[in-house]
């Protein structure tokens, strides 16, 4: 079996970065019915571009399914520093799934579960047999690089990325993807909202995981560790576990998405009807 080129979307990362990037200046894009389109707008052209640059063969799109998950379950404090989405993304959630669907490109998305969850579980699926590359702009999916497994992290202005894998990761991180986990179960995730270990910062993190690895070698080694770092981990013990459990993507979720519904190949007359529908006039040229 040859070798497919799958590009696993977050679609969640691009939507809300489409929106606040034409956001920020009051762009509001609306169609002549009043419906506000900038963040579906922008997400196509981050979705196009990534096409275009790595030349998919199959390419699937990843969704959040509402707010709570088993991570809500397990620390109520999660995520809940977020503000709610501004009223006009209110609407263009159930939107782009629409833009997505006119490119008969799958959206997966499932109960309880974040889509990093169905990021992770996918890619881990397709990885033996095929090339994953994952588009997003979110550093947590890192953890999942791998062989087979590339993140193109989406940078400031269009069509810039930084490109991690297997080979490079290292060079660029100074750890391994898996000590991605490990390094916010012990510092934390402010944007996430879980504190990790109070008092330990990225640079101690660091130091600790390049010294052992692991988080479960350095509780093995907690008394040589120095007075100050031990007083801090061991009052910490529930919330550094904690916080790995909500640090670590899930790559077992249930979920399947068979490879030929995802083929890299659409109708332009029915996605030119869609961005005809939407006003996005300046759209159908990149078709």
């Amino acid at each position: 079996m040859e070798r497919q080129k799958i590009l696993l979307v977050d679609g969640m990362a691009l939507l809300f970065r489409g929106f606040f990037a034409t956001a920020f200046r009051g762009n509001f894009m609306k169609t002549s019915k009043g419906i506000p389109t900038n963040g579906v707008y922008q997400f196509l052209r981050y979705m196009l571009d990534a096409a275009d640059r790595f030349e998919p063969t199959h390419m699937i799109c990843c969704w959040d399914m509402g707010s709570k998950t088993f991570r809500t379950e397990l620390y109520e404090g999660y995520k809940a520093n977020r503000d709610e989405p501004p009223v006009e993304l209110l609407p263009q959630f159930e939107l782009v799934k629409e833009v997505v669907e006119s490119f008969d490109m799958p959206n997966i998305g499932i109960e309880n579960f974040e889509a990093d969850d169905c990021i992770g579980t996918l890619a881990r699926t397709f990885q033996a047999d095929h090339d994953v590359m994952i588009l997003t702009g979110d550093q947590d999916i890192l953890q999942l690089v791998d062989e087979g497994i590339q993140v193109a992290i989406m940078r400031k202005g269009q069509g810039n990325y930084e490109v991690y894998n297997h080979e490079n990761f290292y060079e660029k991180k100074g750890l391994h993807p898996k000590q991605v986990i490990d390094l916010k179960a012990l510092m934390g995730d402010p944007s996430d909202n879980y504190p990790g270990v109070k008092g330990i910062g990225e640079k101690t993190a660091l130091k600790l995981l390049k010294e052992y690895e692991t988080i479960d070698d350095l509780l093995e080694n907690l008394d040589s560790l120095p007075k100050g770092v031990q007083t801090k981990i061991r009052n910490n013990m529930d919330m550094l576990h904690l916080s790995r459990n909500l640090a670590e993507i899930k790559c077992n979720v249930p979920l399947s998405c068979k490879l030929e519904t995802a083929v890299w190949q659409y109708d332009k007359k029915k996605v030119g009807r869609m961005f005809g529908e939407l006003e996005f006039k300046n759209l159908e040229k990149l078709l």
